[in-house]
């Protein structure tokens, strides 16, 4: 075996044990609160979302995972990782999980949103993020997780495993499609008005604080962070595909649900 071979083997094999070590310290800020009833799950449709022997389709909270092929457009990297190590936590647990409800039951797919755990009491959804097979998102007001999960996260990222062995972090300028994204940028300009507030990235991005969001949220450190670089989360829109841009906007635009989709970089 060559030598850049053995380095990738023990950076692998480095990984999985720092994954190993630190999963137990994740765990303790997830756990189960208390005795859950216990649901046979039929299938997994993919790496966030469980379909139950009673018929319901539940999406699990905080954890946004890749992608998969639909629709003519291509699978995602690691969407099917997602979807098999979800499979094999279900299976490890003679295919039941523990469900916590969240304080918003339902989206507005009419999908059961819940925390997802084995019966050792395992939060499923800190599970995967912390091998870097999903991204946390925090929506109000199912942020009971938020931080656990955030450390979830952000072991898998200084390991560099699963989707952070390559940065998926984009410039404004990258954009070309809508869909989840993860952006770096500075912000230019901040401004309030009736949409809540808005804080413009370059020519191509704004970013938007909805009203019924802005509670959860430091309004003097919103406004206070025009000309510093962010790292910020969500769905990115194209507007113009929905004729709403007009001259001098940006095109694309993301809405900022909680704290935690929006970091203050260095």
């Amino acid at each position: 075996m060559g030598g850049s071979a053995l380095l990738k083997k023990a950076s692998l094999v480095g990984a999985f044990f720092i994954s190993v070590l630190y999963l137990g310290s994740v765990q303790a800020f997830c756990p189960a609160p208390g005795k859950l009833s216990s649901v046979k799950v039929q299938r997994v449709v993919d790496g966030d979302t469980l379909r139950l022997q009673d018929g319901r389709s539940v999406r699990l909270i905080g954890l946004n995972s890749p992608e998969l092929g639909r629709q003519g457009r291509s699978a995602e990297p690691l969407a099917e990782a997602a979807r098999s190590r979800l499979s094999e936590l279900v299976a490890a647990n003679d295919g039941h999980v523990g469900l916590q409800l969240g304080r918003e039951p339902k989206d507005h797919y009419g999908r059961t949103l819940a925390h997802a755990y084995d019966a050792r009491g395992r939060n499923l959804e800190a599970q995967l993020l912390a091998e870097g097979l999903g991204y946390l998102v925090a929506i109000a007001p199912n942020v009971a997780l938020v931080e656990c999960q955030q450390t979830a996260e952000r072991l898998a990222r200084q390991s560099r495993v699963g989707l952070w062995r390559r940065s998926p972090v984009q410039a404004p300028g990258q954009l070309s499609r809508g869909g989840f994204a993860l952006i770096e940028g500075r912000v230019e300009r901040v401004e309030r008005n009736r949409g809540g507030v808005w804080l413009e990235l370059g020519d191509s991005l704004v970013l938007r604080v909805p009203p019924q969001a802005l509670a959860g949220f430091d309004l003097h450190r919103l406004h206070g962070l025009a000309g510093r670089r962010v790292e910020v989360r969500g769905w990115v829109i194209d507007r113009s595909r929905r004729a709403g841009v007009k001259p001098g906007q940006a095109r694309w635009m993301l809405s900022v649900t909680h704290e935690a989709m929006l970091e203050v970089l260095p």
